[in-house]
């Protein structure tokens, strides 16, 4: 495994002031990490614990640390960021660098707009469709576990669904086998499946319809090309920020043509044209979230994440492949997600109990997997260090050891 040494991240921060549009040049990775010893103490700061929690996930310590030093007075400002007024300058100048640097990261054309919203990815389900499509017009969903369902199902309220595609949790239809209607007003497909931990690893090529992913769990991890879609919509709380703000990112043309009848807090118009202050935003959480996209641009912006997420998955899926049998992976390998690594032990349920209470004793939290699918689950976002997953690989190793037969 290679590790992003600090001097080659910080060979982005040199980038940051370049303008909005720019693209992040790829952070190369040299050096070689070996594997820890079983004596190491993998001390966090502050007496922190390794999280592996699905969401709300963890965050950079050093955005804890920079927002816990800003709380009581922002930049000499005599208020904290969640007692100014968002009407305010001080405020407007964070919000406009938070987008400012989610645009460098992503390289978001000028012809998009990004807004930050509340009522997370789930008040997009009805969103999308509200503004979209018209009653009785067809949309086609593809769905590939819990959330594409839901977003579907709530779709259905509003407009007639086509399910183009279906997953069995474990894989992806190919792209070759969707049914996708002629006449559909959008595709809409999410691009990581937090609960099944199956991942799109390039962007579905579905013509000149429009495509709109849910991009909640893995947002901000890797480049991905804007230009080819619609609408992109994260909720914060997995890979970004704190809970509280949904980003969203909409191609200029799909504004402006939402239901009459819909709730004017739905209509992405009005969120444009007031530079997503329609009304009081989470102030906190965009800042927060400002800081983690300035914090990616210094670090050389999404390949250079990119690497390290590949990294820090593959020392798990290893771990898992290595047991020979002990843990198992349901995902097809092919579409393994790299933020969220679900694993069961086949032989016994039983273990698994054990496998978490004991993971707990030894400061990794979080490790239970979804109820829906049980097992266990390590969520292993951006902010995951990566002594973290080394850890919880090295005590993977040393309890198959222990009650392997």
């Amino acid at each position: 495994m290679a590790l992003l040494h600090k001097t080659q991240l910080n060979a982005g921060a040199r980038r940051a002031s370049r303008p909005a549009v720019a693209r992040v040049s790829t952070v190369r990775v040299q050096a070689t990490v070996a594997m820890p010893s079983p004596t190491s103490t993998f001390a966090q700061p502050h007496g922190r614990v390794f999280n592996f929690s699905a969401g709300p996930a963890v965050l950079p310590v050093d955005v804890l640390e920079r927002a816990q030093a800003e709380l009581l007075n922002w930049h000499g400002s005599g208020m904290s960021i969640m007692e100014m007024s968002h009407r305010g300058k001080e405020f407007e100048s964070v919000i406009q660098k938070a987008e400012a640097d989610l645009r460098t990261l992503l390289n978001i054309p000028s012809n998009y707009k990004v807004l930050f919203l509340q009522g997370g990815a789930s008040t997009q389900f009805s969103m999308i469709p509200l503004n979209l499509a018209k009653a009785g017009e067809t949309v086609d969903y593809v769905v590939t576990g819990a959330w594409s369902k839901k977003a579907a199902e709530e779709a259905a309220k509003y407009c007639k669904v086509n399910i183009a595609a279906k997953g069995d949790n474990k894989s992806l239809p190919p792209v070759s086998s969707w049914k996708l209607s002629p006449d559909s007003r959008y595709v809409h497909y999410c691009d990581n499946e937090t609960i099944g931990g199956v991942e799109f690893k390039s962007v579905p090529d579905v013509g000149d319809r429009v495509l709109v992913s849910d991009m909640s769990s893995n947002f901000i991890s890797k480049p991905i090309d804007v230009s080819k879609y619609g609408i992109i919509y994260a909720g914060a709380q997995k890979n970004v920020g704190p809970a509280g703000v949904t980003i969203v990112i909409i191609r200029e043309d799909l504004v402006g043509a939402c239901r009459a009848e819909a709730p004017t807090m739905l209509d992405y118009k009005i969120h444009v044209e007031n530079d997503s202050m329609y009304n009081t935003p989470p102030c906190w959480a965009i800042y927060v979230c400002g800081l983690v996209f300035e914090k990616l641009v210094k670090l050389g912006g999404l390949d250079a994440m990119q690497e390290l997420n590949r990294q820090k998955a593959a020392i798990l899926y290893d771990a898992i492949a290595e047991s020979k049998g002990f843990y198992n992976s349901p995902v097809d390998p092919a579409v393994r997600s790299l933020m969220n690594v679900p694993f069961t032990i086949p032989s016994s349920p039983d273990l698994e109990k054990q496998f978490i209470k004991e993971a707990e004793k030894a400061g990794m939290l979080q490790l239970k997997g979804h109820r829906s699918v049980g097992g266990m689950r390590a969520s292993i976002y951006n902010a995951m260090p990566i002594e973290g997953v080394q850890k919880l690989a090295l005590f993977m190793k040393e309890f198959h050891a222990k009650h392997a037969k």
